[in-house]
């Protein structure tokens, strides 16, 4: 069984987490020093590769779905540990 983090980009996992935890593309981006397309790029990327949603968009926030719930928690969580770890 191939490891499913070999073929998800920390990137994207990265630009996920802050989108999530701020519920905000546009937060998000400012934090990472990208821009708002460079996020929604890489979340919808995302998406794709997981074969679902994780947001739901709206005008000027976005909602997690179930699956975004799960992978935000695991994604914060793992972002913390590698700031610690760093």
């Amino acid at each position: 069984m191939a490891d499913i983090l070999a073929s998800v980009p920390l990137g994207a996992v990265r630009a996920f987490e802050a989108a999530a935890r701020l519920k905000s593309f546009t937060r998000a981006a400012d934090e990472l020093g990208v821009t708002q397309a460079a996020v929604s790029w890489q979340v919808k990327a995302l998406e794709q590769r997981l074969g679902q949603a994780l947001f739901v968009r709206k005008t000027r926030e976005v909602d997690l779905t179930p699956a975004g719930e799960r992978l935000s928690r695991a994604a914060t969580e793992s972002m913390a540990l590698l700031r610690a770890a760093l």
